[in-house]
């Protein structure tokens, strides 16, 4: 589904505006599917088509993609019942836009502990893509549960990252603030 509208939408996967105030105008695709990996590029490719069309800006564009992709690719592979929630949210006001891009699905104790663990340590540094290119030495070979993703979001998306957990719930967001005329909504 994709929407726009004056006003903040709460629903589906909740309201993740941010500190956007409700006045402000926002354009939102959200998505709850049982898919598997090899769907995530064609997901990728979605939303990169329906982002050119949303910013002015072709780099802005490419890291909600790229963001996009790697936060499902991790929720997808680690859903524990194979389904998954995706929403990305881009809200306008003021003097900036600021995109979010959501995933929710069921973890494992050990997955959610890991991925919350991932998040802790790449929100925590300081130089995020150091920490992008020490990953990729430590896990070459090996790309299960590296957190190379996560560590690509922050570091070449460009985008803070933070994990919620209810239970067996775990949600994993992902935020940018852009300058307004990068967007239109």
């Amino acid at each position: 589904m994709i929407a726009r509208k004056n006003r903040a939408v709460s629903g589906g996967l909740g309201d993740h505006r941010g500190d956007v105030e409700a006045k402000d105008n926002t354009a939102y695709f959200e998505m709850s599917f049982c898919p598997n990996v090899e769907l995530v590029s064609v997901v990728r490719r979605f939303i990169s088509s329906v982002y050119d069309r949303l910013f002015d800006d072709a780099d802005a564009a490419a890291r909600v993609a790229l963001a996009a992709h790697e936060l499902l690719e991790n929720a997808v592979r680690y859903a524990s019942d194979n389904v998954t929630g995706l929403r990305i949210e881009l809200a306008s006001g003021g003097a900036q836009s600021v995109v979010t891009i959501t995933t929710k699905n069921r973890a494992s104790e050990e997955d959610a502990v890991k991925t919350q663990g991932l998040i802790r340590e790449i929100a925590g540094e300081p130089d995020p893509f150091r920490l992008y290119q020490a990953k990729m030495r430590a896990t070459a070979g090996s790309k299960e549960g590296s957190g190379l993703g996560l560590a690509r979001v922050r570091a070449e998306a460009d985008m803070t990252l933070r994990c919620d957990r209810e239970g067996d719930l775990i949600t994993v967001t992902a935020r940018a603030e852009l300058p307004a005329e990068a967007a239109h909504v």
